[in-house]
Formats: structure tokens, sequence, C-alpha cells
């Protein structure tokens, strides 16, 4: 949670500090980079550990694929729903629900395919998602079941969110949020990108 914190820190410091006119704006050009660089290095970290994709795969089957399934369908089904009411348009708001809380990824891409506003409301809504995976963890797994939690975790159940799901879940989910992590994560660029076809 502190992580969090301290990104949620960051980004508002930065809106701020740039609203004022105290820190110069960057030439948005350079974004198409940092995105190449931070692909390159999500490329790295699935790469390093291929085992970790594979061992769950081998030890529940295709059983556990349902999980990041249920994550991806689910997380598009409520977003499709929340379109009737929000003023963004279907596309958008899908858009920006397949962040799937990978806020520093989504809100590059959809800066760059759909605009400085969209990757705004994505980096926002994306942070979001993960503050509140980390306050309810506990909560998400007495009430809603152990998988709530990796579910509700998306992207960020191989990173930030792993060691609150450990210890509110146990050993044996850790598996299961590896993958689940792993899988969305992949979902993330390529779901965005069918969408801007």
């Amino acid at each position: 949670m502190k992580n969090s914190l301290v990104i949620l820190l960051c980004f508002i410091t930065g809106v701020i500090l740039a609203y004022q006119g105290i820190i110069p704006t960057y030439d948005s050009s350079l974004e198409l980079y940092i995105l190449y660089a931070l692909m390159f290095l999500v490329g790295i970290g699935i790469g390093s550990d291929l085992s970790s994709l594979s061992s769950p795969i081998k030890k529940y089957r295709f059983k556990i694929i349902l999980v990041p399934l249920a994550t991806i369908v689910g997380t598009i089904a409520a977003c499709a729903l929340f379109a009737i009411f929000c003023p963004l348009g279907l596309r958008e708001t899908i858009a920006v629900g397949c962040g799937f809380g990978y806020y520093s990824l989504s809100a590059i891409l959809l800066n760059e395919l759909a605009g400085a506003d969209i990757g705004t409301i994505a980096l926002i809504c994306n942070l979001c998602r993960e503050l509140f995976t980390l306050l309810t963890i506990p909560l998400l797994a007495r009430y809603c079941g152990k998988l709530a939690p990796i579910a509700a975790a998306g992207a960020t159940s191989i990173d930030t969110t792993l060691p609150l799901i450990s210890h509110t879940l146990g050993e044996k989910y850790v598996v299961i949020a590896i993958f689940h992590g792993v899988v969305v994560d992949m979902s993330v660029p390529l779901l965005i990108a069918l969408l801007y076809l």
C-alpha cells in the first residue's frame, strides 16, 4: 500500500506542478519511446521466468486459465454496462477498463491511441483499481471468495498486490496470482490495440 500511496502522491504532485507552470511540459513524442522501453522491460520480466507461466498449467491443468479469462471478460462486461451511463462512449470506456490496473502501460498506450484526455482517465482509473484492491483484499477474500482479490487486482496480481494476496490467501494462491498477472499483463496492449484498429 505504501508504494501505491507514493505513486499517487507523485502523480498528484506532477499534476499540480505542471498546472502551476513550475515544471515545464515535455515533448509528447517522448511518450512513444517510453512505451517502447516499457514494453521491452515487460518482455524481459516475462521472458526471465517463463516457468512461472508454464508450471501452474502443469499443476492445475487448463482450469487455471479460467481465472484470468474471468477477469478479462468480467471487466469488459462491466465496462460495457458502465458505458451506458458514461459520457466517454463504449470503445473508450472498455479501453480504459482494459488497463486492468496496469496504469503506467495503459495510460501511455491510450494517450497515443485516443488522446491525452483518455490517457489521463486510464491512469486515474487503473491507479484507483490498484488502490481499491490493496485496501480491500481481506474483505474481498472473506465475503466474495478466495479468487476475488486476484481478479480485482487484475494485472497487479503479479507485482504490487501479490504480497498482500499471499498474506491473506496463503501460499497456495500465489501461483494462481502470478499466472493470472502474467496473462492479464500480456492482454493489456493486445486488447487496447484491437480496440483501436
